[in-house]
């Protein structure tokens, strides 16, 4: 606001400024040849007189020239005002040390060829060297028998330039104190308009930060006042609801815990009564010992659910703690691998590890397990018994795991709602192994508790591949992940049916339907 004020009044005042002065100079300039026709009109009256009057007869021509330049210029001398130039038959008069070049040829060429009063502006010069400018007013003087004589007035402007300078002083000094003024006014005027603004600015960092108690003071009733209002209320608001939230949010968590809790102990005496019957399951008729069965696998489900709901109770507690050890990631890798060899197996699906070297970090083992078994068991579940590819790479700052399956896939907007609780990709898809539908979400929890990150990608009838990365350092930073996202395998496929798409149309030949496309 202070910038654009000061700009527009310096444009204003350049312009004001500029008009003022070409005024000032027209009207000085104009008054000066006004008063100096009317003074040279006088004089050359005068002189016209003084030559008629004299006898020629008598005395020498260039005398009585030399004599009315001399009366011409103590007139001009007395009040100050011209010099005088008169140009004789034999040689020519002047005075002030003025030089003849001071007369411009279009005024000499006027007067000795017109009779009358001529004026031009001109540029003095004098015997020293120096300059002015100034206004020629010339005529001829007639003498009787002896021709005409040109004689010139050359007004000096000194003065009236000095005033023009002196009014360019005022005025660039005028500009400069209003600029100031205006600055000043302007930047007050901003203050006041930028304070409430400010602050208002400030109570809303204060409430994107969560603090809910701050709130703006409100002065006056104008716009500003009204807003601070506004901000106030919905300060208020949001203090409100902020705080109905989190109270359901505890009731919600302290609901999931207790429930938890208070369901192991008679869980507990349930499973171990089903693990009599189904150790006995061989005495009962088919049908005793299928439900003997069913209630097996239920009690196991059941109680990796509530196992999964503490997990998810603690890392919502904030209680989650990380007991990082120096471990090898391939290691643990291969170990999980193995560990789900049978399953994979059940599904005819094979395990291919690609690790040339240990990559070691300090990370919880626990954890890290619990997160490739969860990967591991999706990739087999939905993987529609096509190879399952697991790769651990390193660099000097992190480790990366993906595991690539070339089943159903998921579409690509879906990347995030995969790690979401109980979210699953088909709501109609019954589900062939016992789980949860927590796995994916703690292991997002597992992977932020390290400091790395879980990322998901997947194409509809393309697969999927989830890559975590940790650092190899508790508290170190994951800037970039030693693994792409995007499976190689799949850029090579684009890559190729781009290829092949291009040479068809360099061919002429139609291109072929379903070719893979991003």
């Amino acid at each position: 606001m202070v910038t654009s004020t000061v700009l527009a009044s310096m444009a204003v005042l350049v312009a004001a400024g500029f008009l003022l002065m070409q005024q000032a100079s027209d009207g000085v300039v104009q008054g000066k040849h006004r008063a100096a026709l009317a003074e040279a009109e006088v004089a050359f009256d005068t002189a016209q007189t003084q030559m008629l009057t004299s006898d020629l007869a008598a005395g020498n021509l260039n005398e009585i020239l030399s004599k009315v330049t001399i009366d011409l210029d103590n007139r001009g001398t007395v009040s100050g005002q011209y010099h005088v130039l008169v140009q004789g038959p034999v040689s020519s008069f002047r005075s002030g040390g003025m030089q003849a070049q001071s007369v411009p040829a279009a005024l000499a060429d006027k007067v000795s060829r017109n009779s009358g009063v001529w004026a031009s502006p001109t540029l003095i010069v004098y015997e020293d060297g120096h300059t002015e400018p100034g206004f020629a007013v010339g005529s001829a003087l007639n003498a009787a028998g002896a021709g005409r004589f040109p004689v010139y007035l050359v007004f000096p402007q000194t003065q009236e330039m000095q005033t023009l300078q002196v009014l360019r002083s005022a005025v660039i000094t005028t500009w400069v104190i209003l600029l100031v003024a205006l600055g000043l006014v302007s930047a007050f005027v901003a203050r006041q308009v930028v304070i409430p603004v400010r602050a208002a600015r400030e109570a809303a960092e204060a409430l994107a930060s969560g603090n809910m108690a701050d709130r703006m003071p409100v002065r006056g009733s104008d716009d500003v006042a009204r807003l601070a209002t506004s901000m106030n209320n919905m300060a208020s608001e949001l203090q409100t609801r902020i705080s109905q939230l989190e109270n359901l949010s505890q009731v919600q968590q302290q609901f999931v815990a207790d429930v938890s809790h208070e369901l192991r102990t008679p869980l507990t005496t349930v499973r171990m009564a089903g693990d009599f019957i189904y150790e006995a399951r061989d005495e009962f008729d088919p049908a005793t010992r299928r439900s003997t069965e069913l209630l097996h696998d239920e009690l196991d489900r059941f109680a990796s659910l509530l196992d999964d709901l503490l997990e998810i109770s603690r890392f919502d507690a904030g209680a989650a703690v990380l007991n990082a050890t120096k471990a090898d990631l391939v290691g643990i890798v291969l170990a999980e691998v193995e560990a789900q060899r049978p399953f994979a197996e059940s599904k005819s699906t094979p395990i291919v590890v690609h690790a040339e070297e240990p990559a070691y970090a300090e990370v919880d083992p626990r954890r890290i397990q619990r997160i490739l078994r969860n990967l591991i068991t999706n990739a087999i579940e939905h993987g529609e018994s096509k190879p399952i590819e697991i790769t651990v790479v390193g660099d000097d700052r992190s480790v990366a795991i993906t595991v690539r399956d070339h089943g159903v896939g998921f579409a690509a907007d879906q990347a995030r709602m995969v790690f979401h609780r109980f979210w699953r990709a088909d709501p109609s898809r019954a589900r062939t192994v016992g789980g949860s539908g927590l796995g994916l979400a703690i292991s997002m929890e597992d992977a932020r508790l390290h400091g790395g990150t879980l990322n998901a990608w997947g194409r509809p009838g393309q697969g999927t591949q989830f890559r975590l990365t940790v650092p190899r350092r508790p508290g170190g930073l994951v800037e970039v992940s030693p693994l792409p996202i995007v499976p190689r395998d799949f850029l090579l496929a684009q890559a190729e049916a781009a290829a092949r798409q291009h040479a068809a149309e360099l061919e002429g030949a139609p291109t072929v339907s379903g070719e893979v496309q991003e």
